[in-house]
């Protein structure tokens, strides 16, 4: 199943919703642009002889990780061994991390969220599931298209990623380390095939994993990445509380908020908190500003 796939391209309340920078924006945008959903470009990546090779390569190292032999798994968390929470700095900065997780009832998006984030030059990391772009197409690409954006992985059809059965929070997880990949490197190859880049970083569906499948992850050449704080809870947040949560982040800290459930508080919250903590002295910058930790 793996090889068909890639041959064609291809954590309690989380599930719910589904060079450092210098002149930190509370500079605000001029009539800063909203996403044109008519005037998404179509045609984001040309498939040139480059790409096909780097995606030859791609595919290959799945197919070579699908046959080494691991370890048994000791842990199944959203903390196990490997897994990176926070930025390794004292700098006053900050990662904000965006899950769009899909599906029939989390392929929304917070437009007002994202118009706020470009309006004050805010940067984000956006997860972004498989399901989330195949319903959002022109979306997607617009985002991609925006500097202050980067797009990572959030998997294919957003399972915990486990090399036995397992579930969290009533998720089944995958069972084999061949599902992982196939989990895994369906969505890489489609970010890749409209975009031209290949995601960095890796977010489960519910970011469980166990240690075996993020060991996994790193074999194929991304980090596995979730957060130190829960901004949002799955979108169920309320504004109040995503404000007090965002503002127990610390130098390094790791945010994970949702982008994809429009009818939340969320975006009032971040509105209110950034602009705090930007007050504070905190800057937000793009995962791989730093290392990881």
């Amino acid at each position: 199943m793996l090889k068909k796939t890639l041959i064609f391209f291809i954590i309690f309340m989380i599930v719910v919703g589904c060079a450092k920078q210098t002149d930190q924006a509370v500079t605000i945008v001029e009539e800063a642009p909203l996403l044109e959903r008519g005037k998404a470009r179509k045609e984001f990546y040309w498939l040139d002889q480059h790409n096909v090779t780097v995606r030859n390569e791609w595919t290959q190292r799945a197919h070579e990780v699908s046959g080494q032999v691991y370890a048994e798994p000791t842990e199944f968390s959203e903390y196990v061994s490997g897994v990176k929470t926070k930025l390794d700095t004292k700098d006053k900065v900050i990662a904000l991390t965006l899950d769009a997780c899909g599906g029939e009832t989390g392929s929304g998006f917070d437009e007002e969220l994202i118009h706020f984030l470009i309006t004050h030059n805010i940067k984000a990391d956006l997860f972004i599931n498989a399901r989330w772009i195949d319903a959002n197409r022109d979306i997607f690409l617009e985002l991609a298209a925006n500097p202050l954006f980067t797009i990572q992985n959030h998997g294919t059809e957003h399972k915990p990623l486990a090399v036995s059965r397992r579930s969290a929070w009533g998720i089944e997880s995958t069972t084999s380390k061949e599902e992982i990949v196939e989990e895994i490197m369906g969505n890489q190859l489609k970010i890749f095939e409209l975009t031209g880049k290949f995601p960095q970083y890796y977010r489960s569906g519910t970011a469980f994993y166990d240690d075996v499948a993020v060991k996994i992850a790193e074999d194929l050449h991304l980090e596995v990445v979730n957060f130190d704080v829960i901004g949002d809870a799955g979108a169920t947040f309320s504004k109040e509380q995503v404000v007090d949560s965002m503002k127990s982040a610390t130098a390094g800290s790791v945010i994970i908020l949702h982008m994809n459930h429009p009818e939340s508080e969320t975006a009032d919250g971040v509105k209110e908190a950034v602009l705090e903590l930007i007050n504070l002295g905190f800057q937000f910058v793009h995962l791989h500003e730093y290392r990881l930790k």
